[in-house]
């Protein structure tokens, strides 16, 4: 245990006694299994694409520093402090993922990434913390207890300026993650319930809209709903689950590695099946839900609107996506390029979910006298 006491008025010794320290270790466990399982993974699809045996794990390691860094460090910002340096990075952050439809790299028909030296990187993926905090800014500009229709009608304009430019990539998925934060956050500050209910009929709308203009959406779609056309992937998947059983093949053992062309990324979750069992996923599982859980209940005793509106959207983000990647990977969803948050292969993301977790963890801070100070 770090030797603060609780006299301590030092920045670090504030930190240790406020900070949610179960949910930082929370994190730092998920990064860790992120990791271990990259090194289960990463060799085989470097194989199979002709790399170098530890490439991917390698590049992984490479975020690995300053995802800690950031996860750590910005959690002891205070909120003044995380509202403005998410509004910089915003800004920064939009602009570069415009510059992705003009100098992106195309991989697989779509532009979201840009290269700075051997590194690729996806500037979409740091629009989602920062975007949950500009939102939660603009609707509760109104004050800290009442939601701002000027400033809700901004974000909305917004959220639709984020999701064109994404579309345009095209990252389907990610358009769905930030519209489905955005309508979270808003229900959150007092959606009308008429307007509930208008969303969910424009959410349907944009997915059937979704399915006739993007021919890779159409094919998913008709792969999910007709279990007789072939689903190499999910098929994969599946038997990985079934290989595994309870208690897995043990580590290094599995086979579905060598056969996913994903399996490092949007299928690490049968990965983790095959090798660790069926008991180790439902731990695995509990673990994203203690995080979203805990958060929730600590912001009930939230006064302050911009908080509430921040943290929630963070937990709704890893919420969301940690549901879509394993519902995939149980086939109860269409396919869809999602990563599992902190686990799957990729820096971006993993840099990016660790600044979301260490605005929570700044956000989700206790005051001194509920963290014992007199």
């Amino acid at each position: 245990m770090i030797g603060f006491g609780r006299t301590d008025r030092s920045t670090l010794g504030r930190w240790w006694w406020t900070v949610d320290r179960f949910t930082l270790v929370a994190f730092v466990v998920l990064i860790g299994i992120g990791i271990t399982l990259t090194l289960a993974a990463g060799p085989a699809t470097a194989h199979r694409k002709g790399l170098e045996t530890y490439f991917f794990v390698q590049r992984q390691l490479i975020f690995l520093a300053p995802a800690l860094l950031a996860l750590v460090g910005l959690s002891i910002l205070s909120v003044a402090q995380v509202r403005r340096l998410a509004i910089i990075g915003f800004g920064l952050a939009f602009a570069a993922t415009i510059a992705t439809l003009f100098i992106g790299v195309d991989v697989n028909g779509a532009s979201r990434w840009l290269r700075f030296g051997g590194l690729s990187v996806q500037p979409s993926e740091f629009l989602k913390p920062t975007f949950v905090v500009m939102t939660a800014w603009l609707i509760s500009s109104g004050g800290r207890d009442n939601a701002s229709q000027t400033g809700v009608l901004a974000s909305a304009i917004l959220c639709v300026a984020i999701v064109g430019t994404l579309a345009m990539q095209p990252d389907i998925g990610m358009s769905l993650v930030i519209s489905c934060v955005w309508a979270a956050q808003y229900f959150i500050a007092g959606m009308p319930l008429l307007l509930v209910f208008g969303m969910f009929v424009l959410g349907a709308g944009a997915l059937f809209a979704a399915y006739s203009m993007f021919s890779h959406v159409r094919e998913r779609f008709d792969r999910f709903l007709d279990p007789s056309v072939e689903n190499y992937q999910v098929d994969r998947a599946m038997e990985a689950f079934e290989a595994g059983g309870l208690t897995g093949t043990g580590p290094g053992q599995g086979e579905v590695k060598y056969l996913l062309p994903d399996g490092h990324t949007d299928f690490i979750f049968a990965v983790a099946a095959e090798e660790f069992g069926a008991i180790a996923c439902v731990l695995g599982i509990a673990l994203f839900a203690v995080i979203v859980v805990r958060g929730l209940m600590r912001m009930r005793r939230e006064q302050d609107l911009f908080v509430v509106l921040c943290c929630s959207g963070f937990l709704a983000l890893f919420g969301l996506q940690a549901a879509v990647n394993i519902g995939v990977n149980l086939n109860l969803l269409p396919t869809k390029g999602m990563t599992l948050p902190f686990i799957s292969y990729g820096g971006s993301s993993l840099l990016a979910l660790s600044i979301s977790a260490g605005f929570l963890l700044a956000l989700m801070r206790r005051t001194g006298s509920e963290a014992g100070y007199r």
